[in-house]
């Protein structure tokens, strides 16, 4: 656990009991006994809200991957009603003081509020308060879930020009810790608006005799002040803190619906008198079973609206369900590889070498269909043999041989292009225009080109001692041995060449500090480029700083570099095209401290158009190697029982063929359940009517 959390937890816990005789109500008594006596009475309270506070892991997880998946983003939305209202706010009152002590109060005050709006009703035992509490707590978490998912708002510091995000920005710890737990994009509604808000009026609907009437000035004032902090720190949006506001009131309006029937059935005392029944007299308890389930099957056998009603919300929730687990699950594994050795794309076809153990074999995927697939080269190729492919064109190399395919023959006699001798180079690249397309071949620092039916061409200059290269059209860029940290950049056919010199991989002296902590300095006077792309607008820079590898993003228009990523996390393997940036990271991975989930490499992704980062994998398995095209990202995955497969990302998300199917189900099954149940209320209260005037 971080420090800095621990600090915010102890620090709320240790308030929450010291402030326990100022608003407690006259009449009791604060004993000793009585906090271990609230644990067994209100047991399922408790519960509930440690079940509330812990799938917020999972909820975040499935924000993160949906909003990747979906790109559904509202922000542009509340911006263009709101504009910088939020902005001119920060601006006039920023001060260092004030960002500090909201910054704690944000998080500490929270965690205050959540846990003693529970724990002081349970303590004094005021169980018609705590039932209802609970509930309304409970319910302004479930209602806020479909707005987390499909309805996506950024914070504000994240979006509008100018902002800052004050609160996530004050320490590279209090930075990291928010990074883990916060996906940045569930602003609508505020919970920390809406939570508060609901114990607000929770109190003023239910505290009858006005007992709790000092709290609930306290929670008022909290109200308040909260809504000023997530403004003034660049988290939220007006428009979040009404959100909040609008869930909070129809939390308290359902739970205290709610509340009855499930108390009903959850109120510890007789729950800890069933869970003894069960224990000690086991057929009693069946038979109990047995009887209230004929009971409830007799009820929706010959169902009133309110069975009807039911049933009706469990199809829809249902259909949420099986869009929610659809959009979450967008990447496929590609069939027929069974181990993979390294993978080639460009749009619309991926090829592979599986290292089966029969003998390697490439295996080529039109990314229309994944379940067609092709072999060819079986026996002919090895597991490190080189290869590139661009559009329809496949270039390989064995040890003695360099063959070129055509994929859109790929089949047939025809999709073998062309076969030249060579040795085999350490790298090739497939590059040039419509009109020339060319083979380049690295081998011992040195490169050579050809036509793809062999033929040699010039490259018009000349260098030795390349480490890295990468081609872009007719534009190629290298990385040569006695210049680590720059970039050369020249032309096919060009004598002339250009040097990006000195690519920055530095950053905070706080980040750094972090990373010394840890044992792994950074050094940058003997830095190195270890992995790089490029288009016509960016390039983007791997580079080994000792402590770790940092990822450099650098606008060739106008020479302005940046970090990517977290400078105190490795990246690896980064891959670009059409504006989108991916690379593999072990995000949040502290070498003093490692934590099993921390261990496996995740996908991320930038526009660099807006400059948003997204999570594309968020779980604990182990991803890399992350190729971007127009359509699809291509990536590796490693299962937990070490199986390595291949899977492929649609961009534009689809819903699968048995999902179209059970939502079509249940959108006719839903319609006819609504037209039932809206048809028995109005029945129903006819009757009702009928009756109280004969009365």
């Amino acid at each position: 656990m971080d420090g800095i959390y621990l600090s915010w937890m102890v620090s709320a816990l240790a308030l929450g009991v010291l402030l326990l005789p100022v608003f407690k109500p006259p009449w009791m008594k604060i004993t000793l006994p009585t906090f271990v006596d609230f644990f067994r009475r209100y047991w399922i309270h408790i519960l509930i809200v440690f079940i509330i506070y812990n799938s917020k892991d999972i909820l975040d997880q499935l924000d993160r991957i949906i909003i990747a998946n979906t790109g559904l983003d509202m922000t542009p939305l509340i911006y263009g009603i709101e504009g910088d209202l939020v902005l001119e706010v920060q601006q006039l009152f920023e001060a260092k003081w004030l960002t500090v002590a909201l910054t704690h109060f944000y998080v500490s005050g929270f965690m205050f509020i959540c846990y003693v709006s529970i724990f002081y009703f349970a303590f004094f035992d005021d169980r018609w308060i705590a039932d209802r509490m609970t509930l309304s707590i409970a319910w302004v978490y479930i209602l806020a879930i479909p707005f987390y998912l499909f309805f996506n708002v950024r914070v504000t510091g994240d979006y509008i020009p100018g902002m800052e995000t004050l609160a996530y920005d004050l320490t590279p710890e209090i930075s990291d810790w928010f990074r883990r737990i916060d996906p940045f994009t569930n602003g609508m509604p505020s919970l920390h608006i809406g939570i508060p808000f609901a114990v607000w009026l929770c109190l003023t609907r239910f505290d009858e005799d006005r007992r709790w009437n000092k709290y609930r000035a306290l929670v008022l004032v909290y109200t308040l002040v909260t809504a000023f902090a997530i403004i003034y720190l660049g988290i939220h949006w007006f428009s979040d803190i009404i959100g909040g506001m609008l869930i909070a009131a129809l939390a308290v309006s359902v739970a205290d619906r709610t509340s009855e029937a499930w108390w009903k059935i959850f109120d510890e005392r007789t729950m800890n008198s069933r869970i003894v029944t069960v224990l000690t007299n086991p057929k009693k308890a069946l038979r109990i079973i047995l009887d209230r389930s004929s009971n409830i099957y007799r009820r929706y056998r010959r169902p009133k609206s309110r069975e009807t009603g039911v049933l009706a919300l469990v199809v829809f929730l249902m259909l949420f369900s099986v869009i929610t687990w659809d959009l979450s699950n967008q990447s496929l594994p590609a069939g027929g590889i069974e181990a993979p050795q390294g993978v080639a794309t460009s749009d619309g076809w991926m090829a592979t070498i599986d290292n089966r153990t029969t003998g390697p074999v490439v295996v080529i995927h039109n990314l229309a269909d994944l379940t067609v697939n092709w072999e060819i080269m079986n026996g002919s190729v090895e597991a490190n043999s080189p290869y590139a492919l661009s559009g329809t064109t496949l270039a390989i190399a064995n040890q003695t041989t360099l063959s070129v395919y055509d994929l859109n023959s790929i089949g047939t006699v025809n999709a073998l292009v062309s076969t030249t001798d060579m040795q085999q180079p350490n790298q090739i690249l497939l590059t040039g225009t419509e009109e020339s397309e060319y083979i380049l071949t690295e081998r011992n620092g040195f490169l050579s080109a050809y036509t793809l039916f062999g033929d040699d061409v010039s490259l018009g200059f000349n260098v030795v001692g390349v480490e890295l290269i990468q081609a872009n059209g007719l534009e190629i860029a290298m990385v040569i041995e006695n210049e680590p940290t720059s970039i050369l950049l020249s032309r096919i056919g060009s004598t002339g060449s250009i040097t990006i010199e000195n690519i920055n991989a530095s950053s905070t002296p706080e980040q750094d500090e972090i990373l010394e902590a840890w044992d792994t300095p950074v050094d940058m006077e003997n830095a190195s480029i270890t992995d790089f792309v490029f288009d016509d607008d960016f390039m983007a820079i791997t580079v080994n700083v000792s402590a770790t590898e940092r990822l450099v993003v650098y606008n060739r228009s106008n020479g302005q570099q940046w970090l990517a990523s977290d400078p105190k996390y490795a990246v690896s393997d980064p891959s670009m095209k059409n504006g989108i940036l991916a690379w593999s990271v072990r995000d949040h991975l502290d070498p003093t401290k490692p934590i099993e989930k921390y261990m496996d490499g995740e996908i991320q992704f930038v526009n660099l158009t807006n400059n948003h980062t997204q999570f594309l994998t968020s779980d604990d398995l182990h991803q890399w190697g992350p190729n971007v095209l127009e359509n699809h990202l291509v990536y590796f995955e490693e299962s937990s029982d070490g199986e390595v497969t291949i899977h492929i990302h649609s961009w534009e998300p689809e819903l699968t063929v048995y999902s179209n199917v059970l939502l079509q189900i249940g959108m006719i099954l839903g319609v006819g359940l609504v037209f039932a149940h809206v048809v028995q209320r109005q029945s129903e209260s006819r009757l009702n009517l009928l009756s109280r005037e004969e009365e």
